[in-house]
């Protein structure tokens, strides 16, 4: 195995001449011939002052170099007011969907949407982990991402034609296997609240989201509690135990995989992300406007021979 250290103890703050993101680039393994899996860690600890109060929006993203875009590998919610020191190496993720771009000179940004001069300092490391890999060569492409930040997500019960939820996508003739990667939060505390439950939108109603293929439902997203209470990352300074809609505070956001049944090679299909119905009706229980969806979606493909990215269409 081979680990290799990136972002080092990396200070994000909002003031007191500190920034929200940072980037960097970094030598990755040019060979990953042998490499069945490649871990990322994501460890986040207290600066002198202490850490933000607040529970925030923050992931790791890599670029492509053939686009100039970040595509988002991993997201967690930072915890409130403390570290992630009982993780022995933090947030954990897989990220071997993103192994056509983790090679060689590989740049990085860190971000978090923290609004404070304390913030956190973050560490990352990625394992190379050698094995048997299930094909010998990935490649990925972006099919959507809305999720600059929390609240450049999709609107969730309003109008909003300027987000395209639907794309058409075309998968390379020699593709063995082809899926889904999405990952997804809610923010906001909109209402109408769901009934006898007091949760707003879209932090904390619950929903099945679903992903259409060809105008027909073939995955669904539940967006629904994954035990906040139990998180290890606690105890936390604030409201931390309560179950959110598919995430918690302090902990790595889930990365819902979406494997077809077949390879798809060499198909074309259009893709609908597709919100349970609600409407909102202006109001806020907290007195911020709105309820979003931050979201990113990614196709990848595997072959046993060189494949090219798919090709998504709006």
């Amino acid at each position: 195995m081979t680990t290799i250290t990136t972002f080092d103890n990396q200070r994000l703050a909002f003031g007191g001449g500190h920034n929200q993101s940072a980037t960097g680039i970094f030598n990755f393994p040019e060979d990953l011939s042998s490499v069945e899996t490649i871990k990322m860690f994501i460890k986040i600890d207290c600066p002198s002052g202490g850490c933000n109060v607040w529970d925030v929006f923050a992931h790791l993203q890599v670029k492509d170099p053939a686009t100039g875009d970040f595509y988002e590998m991993g997201r967690y919610i930072t915890p409130y007011g403390v570290d992630n020191h009982q993780l022995d190496r933090g947030f954990e993720f897989d990220v071997t969907d993103f192994k056509s771009l983790l090679t060689g000179n590989t740049e990085l940004r860190t971000f978090i949407e923290v609004w404070g001069a304390d913030g956190w300092e973050v560490s990352v490391e990625f394992d190379f982990i050698e094995g048997t890999p299930d094909y010998n060569y990935y490649n990925i492409a972006r099919v959507i991402e809305y999720n600059q930040n929390s609240l450049e997500g999709v609107p969730y019960g309003v109008e909003a034609p300027s987000f395209d939820l639907t794309k058409d996508v075309q998968i390379p003739n020699n593709s063995a296997s082809t899926h889904l990667r999405t990952i997804i939060t809610g923010w906001g505390h909109a209402t109408p609240e769901d009934p006898g439950t007091g949760r707003a939108c879209a932090e904390w109603c619950y929903r099945t989201h679903a992903v259409k293929i060809n105008g027909t439902e073939q995955f669904s997203h539940d967006m629904g509690p994954i035990g906040c209470g139990s998180n290890p990352v606690s105890p936390q300074s604030g409201n931390w135990q309560p179950n959110r809609a598919g995430w918690c505070p302090g902990m790595a956001v889930p990365t819902r995989i979406d494997q077809f049944n077949s390879a798809m090679a060499g198909q074309n299909f259009s893709l609908e992300y597709s919100f349970e119905p609600w409407e909102a009706d202006g109001g806020s229980l907290s007195g911020q406007d709105g309820a979003y969806y931050a979201i990113s979606t990614f196709v990848v493909v595997k072959s046993n021979s060189p494949i090219e990215k798919p090709i998504v269409n709006n």
